[in-house]
């Protein structure tokens, strides 16, 4: 280790997140390296070694002989100023060699509030900020996770994308970087020939014109790139790879437990939820893999957590098969097991038994709004009859502890929606008072509510965001609205959702007023002790940007958005049939009951996902 970096960890606060050195950490001979990668995760290093993306393909990539991936996570803010004044580059963990030191540079965008940090780092590592200002011995930028479904505001930084699930696509990329560089090819060729490999899009090869009134005109693909580029998905999840010897972090991370990845995809198609549709289809993992897998990795890491994760857990057939096979090994050696967000329809007195074995405090539904016709208008598939009749389940299982998610701001919302979350809240109240197994430690009924972000490839990518004074009327109507001591309210901030509004729907011309924040000081945006609105603000003014036309203008059937030149799967004809009939609060059936045709299904052999052959 640098002497200068050994003096400068004595003075900031966690040292452990710039140390590497934990159980697990791959170190290979740089002799036998040809290839070098690093992953690069634009937030701190709790946030990303929480993250299980970043495990995955970490141990992916390093199974590829010759080839070396290290971390490299965004120091807080006291460790970025120690570095500039020791004049000291942002480096990998397991080397400790700065970031320009790298063959390719990756980063994992999973929340548009990292965009700062992407460029921080970037300028940290010693890597020219504009790809057109790199050279033939400069890394080469790369990005994925789900924000890269829309990168366009970071197109003038990021040499190219990487759309949808990286185990496969990662690995051909680097293999095919490999060829070009012992071919003697250049960057150019390199990013041409990258661009043929389905799944990669590479921002320079398009050019974009525009319309008078701001709109886009046109999206013309050159140097041979695609019209259309179509993600790239992991077909058999049984055969995934998955982290079983996975990297022990020495100090404390957000989510320090074994994360067991029951499916990908969800059968459901809640019509705010990008995430339901950009990772279609439903491609769940055997009862048997996810047992053998979940006790392998307690047994490697020493964990006392297991969480089982997907968009919707409890749509999993085998969630309680599961569950018996993990409790068998888990229960004697005192490992909890731990399921997030559940749904309210399909929560069940065996299920909320195996919970208690693992001594959950609390359960978590997200109803997402307070009345049926919204929850319809929204295809939330969810009834008030099932909340409660779950929370009855939930009582009489002994828990006192009910956490409720909703939205405020949804498209179609009314005075009357909102109301309704607190009357809902309260009818949960007397659900405990009528069926809880004892009463005397009270109730606790948490409800939180998130300020709605229009999001790409969802039924409402065309919707405008309201205002932040319409929000805030309406938390304060809720606020009002709530009464009973045993309720507690929270709410999202304004501000950060309407930037999150911009950056998620945003072009490149974003790209300019993003530079300006991040040279006024803009990093860690997702953190409050950073955030500043109007940095925000004051940047979109020196670059002449509206912010409004970005989050706040609704969007018709025909204009040309973005990410038009993306394909997810999902057909836009059908995003926007599914937006009519939330105009109808008309519901549309789970992939399951029946397949309305959205189109997914085109990316599987046979045409059928493999929740239809289960």
């Amino acid at each position: 280790m640098d002497p200068k970096l050994e003096r400068i960890l004595l003075r900031v606060q966690k040292p452990a997140r710039y140390t590497g050195g934990e159980y697990n950490e791959i170190i290979k001979d740089k002799a036998t390296v040809d290839t070098r990668f690093a992953f690069c995760f634009p937030d701190t290093y709790e946030i990303g070694m929480s993250n299980l993306g970043l495990r995955i393909l970490y141990g992916v990539i390093n199974e590829m002989e010759g080839v070396w991936c290290e971390r490299c996570f965004a120091p807080w803010g006291d460790m970025e100023d120690e570095l500039r004044k020791a004049n000291l580059p942002l480096y990998a963990l397991e080397s400790g060699d700065p970031l320009s030191a790298f063959d390719m540079v990756g980063f994992s965008l999973g929340y548009e509030m990292a965009y700062t940090n992407v460029l921080n780092m970037l300028d940290l590592g010693g890597i020219p900020l504009h790809s057109d200002q790199r050279g033939e011995n400069d890394p080469i930028v790369v990005a994925g996770g789900t924000c890269a479904y829309n990168g366009e505001p970071l197109a003038d930084f990021i040499d190219l994308f990487i759309l949808g699930e990286g185990e496969e696509v990662n690995c051909e990329l680097i293999e095919l970087y490999r060829q070009v560089k012992r071919e003697g090819g250049n960057r150019l060729s390199f990013l041409e020939r990258a661009a043929q490999i389905q799944g990669i899009y590479v921002p320079a090869f398009y050019d974009v014109t525009y319309n008078a009134d701001g709109a886009i005109h046109t999206i013309t693909p050159t140097h041979g790139a695609p019209p259309l580029v179509t993600k790239r998905i992991v077909r058999d999840m049984d055969k995934s790879y998955y982290p079983t010897h996975t990297i022990v972090p020495s100090t404390e991370i957000v989510h320090d437990r074994v994360m067991l990845e029951v499916f990908r995809g969800c059968i459901r198609g809640c019509r705010f939820c990008q995430a339901g549709y950009c990772y279609r289809p439903v491609r769940p993992k055997s009862v048997k893999t996810l047992v053998e897998q979940g006790i392998e990795s307690c047994k490697d890491s020493g964990y006392q957590e297991v969480t089982l994760s997907s968009l919707s857990s409890s749509d999993y057939r085998g969630l309680e098969a599961v569950c018996d096979g993990l409790l068998d090994y888990c229960e004697p050696r005192n490992i909890n097991l731990n399921l997030p967000s559940l749904r309210a329809d399909g929560f069940s007195m065996s299920l909320m038994q195996r919970l208690q074995r693992s001594r959950k405090s609390s359960i978590t539904f997200a109803p997402e709004a307070g009345t049926q016709r919204l929850r319809d208008a929204i295809n939330k598939n969810v009834t008030e009859e099932d909340l409660l009749k779950s929370c009855q389940t939930v009582f009489e299982g002994g828990c006192s502890a009910v956490k409720l998610y909703f939205m405020l701001g949804l498209p179609t919302e009314t005075d009357e929606d909102v109301l309704g979350i607190a009357d809902l809240a309260q009818k949960v109240y007397w659900t405990w008072r009528n069926y809880a197994a004892s009463r005397a430690r009270g109730v606790r009924i948490t409800i939180s509510t998130s300020f709605f972000v229009p999001k790409p490839f969802t039924p409402f990518q065309w919707e405008e965001q309201i205002s932040m004074e319409e929000y805030q009327r309406r938390v304060d109507l809720l606020r009002g609205a709530i009464h009973n001591k045993s309720i507690q309210y929270n709410w999202h901030e304004t501000d950060t959702s309407y930037i999150e509004a911009v950056l998620a729907r945003g072009d490149r011309r974003l790209g300019r007023a993003l530079e300006e924040v991040w040279r006024t000081g803009g990093k860690m945006d997702s953190w409050s002790d950073y955030f500043s609105f109007q940095r925000w603000m004051d940047a979109f003014s020196a670059t002449g940007t509206d912010p409004d036309f970005y989050a706040r203008r609704e969007r018709t059937r025909c204009e040309v958005l973005p990410w038009s030149m993306i394909d997810v799967g999902v057909r836009p004809d059908y995003l926007w049939r599914e937006r009519e009939q939330a105009y109808k609060s008309v519901i549309t059936p789970d992939c399951r009951v029946k397949c309305m045709g959205c189109g997914a299904t085109k990316l599987i052999p046979g045409g059928v996902c493999d929740e239809d052959r289960r």
